[in-house]
């Protein structure tokens, strides 16, 4: 029986008639076209970060794609949603960034186009480059989650992933006198996969604090199979929640929220029956971390795997197929945690692996994985979690850093955000290694 093409093909064809198509009418219409040697598509803290140095080392040869006029500082909007910190210290104008040996170009990216080394943005006009840095982040997917978009805003819902939810989630924990509240964490790739559960930690010290929380029943529901991938902070985060009595349910997937009658639905995972069962529970308050995934430009291009993240090696950085792309960041397919620690290692790597591939010398950097998530467990305290490819802990100081500490919590919000607005942005900080070798001795 002849089944016809396979899926692959189909969309291969697709995208062949995409760009023949494209190819045609930009004939025929004599689109506008710049050239740059480098393209970097993104005013996130990647993008900016590699742009910055590109800048200085190459003036007014890059050319920034970024429509938003404002950047935000996420990592601090689980402070926010907690109410320990202010919205408005998460943001600042886009422009105060952007370099001055740089070209702003405020349009979205509609296409890219790697043979011919263009992107294609919303008002038609098209990019040449030499060497292009994608550095999107990801998209949230509010509505692959039935009901959640209709619940945003009301009654005993909170998320701390956007800029127009987060002061949602410190209401409804201000509002709350008792009940199951649940911590969700989605089925697909998220930035910053530690932030579910700091709000969870800072809730119940809220609810405690407003005297509470005898009345709740919190209880963090994840899709995963544990609460946390390595091993020794895991193990200190358990302890944590044993001593808390904080609920962890494994396996558990939020599939539909009713806001009218605050009912969440959640699909067990790994039921091996179809359709798989599911629970229907009542919240008083539940905080979503919505499902999130590639954008749609990137999804849509030839530079992505079989997941729609663009394909490029582990090490280097550098695309799989085209040597003259490089990506970091949440849209890369990159086998670590999403986190701004990481874009500040992927950041080093790709700026020395660039000066490198300018040279015509080979590429020498290697990324090692390294990320990092400050466990926030308290408005006090905080675990700092690092670990790289291995899984294995991959600690700056000279401490056990799964143990809460004053410490790890000043760092967090107070360093951290010094250090993002004033050197990683700017493309001065490439991570701790050099200092982590300075206080071990050289012995890591």
């Amino acid at each position: 029986e002849n089944k016809g093409p396979s899926v692959y093909k189909c969309k291969k064809m697709l995208r062949l008639c995409s760009i023949q198509s494209y190819r045609s009418f930009s004939c025929s219409t004599n689109l506008q076209q710049e050239s740059f040697k480098f393209v970097v598509i993104g005013g996130g803290t990647g993008g900016l970060s590699v742009a910055s140095y590109l800048s200085r080392k190459f003036p007014k040869q890059v050319a920034i794609v970024e429509p938003s006029e404002v950047h935000y500082y996420q990592p601090m909007w689980t402070l926010v949603g907690a109410g320990i910190k202010d919205v408005k210290d998460t943001y600042k104008p886009m422009a105060n960034f952007i370099p001055k040996n740089a070209k702003w170009i405020k349009e979205k990216v509609l296409q890219i186009l790697p043979e011919e080394n263009l992107v294609v943005t919303g008002s038609d006009k098209q990019l040449k480059y030499e060497i292009l840095v994608v550095a999107v982040g990801l998209q949230l997917d509010f509505h692959k989650i039935q009901g959640l978009p209709e619940s945003l805003g009301t009654d005993g819902v909170g998320c701390n992933y956007s800029i127009n939810t987060v002061q949602d989630t410190y209401k409804a924990l201000q509002n709350f006198k008792g009940g199951n509240a649940f911590f969700t964490v989605p089925a697909t790739p998220v930035k910053c996969l530690g932030a579910p559960q700091k709000i969870m930690y800072l809730a119940d010290e809220l609810m405690r604090k407003n005297g509470v929380r005898d009345k709740a029943c919190i209880v963090f529901k994840t899709p995963g199979p544990v609460l946390f991938a390595v091993e020794k902070y895991r193990n200190a985060l358990l302890k944590i929640c044993a001593e808390r009595d904080l609920k962890i349910e494994t396996f558990r997937n939020l599939v539909q929220i009713d806001p009218l009658v605050k009912k969440a639905t959640f699909e067990f995972v790994d039921d091996t029956n179809s359709p798989k069962k599911r629970e229907v529970l009542d919240y008083s308050f539940i905080h979503v971390t919505p499902p999130m995934g590639p954008v749609d430009f990137i999804k849509s291009s030839s530079i992505v795997d079989s997941t729609g993240f663009v394909n490029v090696n582990k090490n280097t950085l550098q695309h799989v197929k085209y040597n003259n792309i490089f990506a970091l960041g949440d849209c890369s397919n990159l086998p670590t945690s999403k986190t701004a620690a990481a874009v500040a290692a992927q950041s080093e790597v790709v700026r020395k692996n660039i000066r490198s591939l300018v040279k015509g010398e080979p590429l020498k950097s290697v990324y090692t994985g390294y990320t990092s998530c400050p466990l926030v467990t308290s408005s006090k305290t905080c675990i700092l979690a690092e670990f790289d490819y291995s899984g294995l802990p991959r600690e700056t100081f000279p401490f056990d850093q799964s143990k809460e500490r004053y410490s790890m919590y000043i760092m967090k919000a107070n360093a951290m955000p010094f250090l993002y607005w004033n050197s990683l942005i700017k493309g001065t900080w490439g991570g701790p290694e050099k200092i982590r070798k300075l206080l071990h001795f050289g012995f890591v």
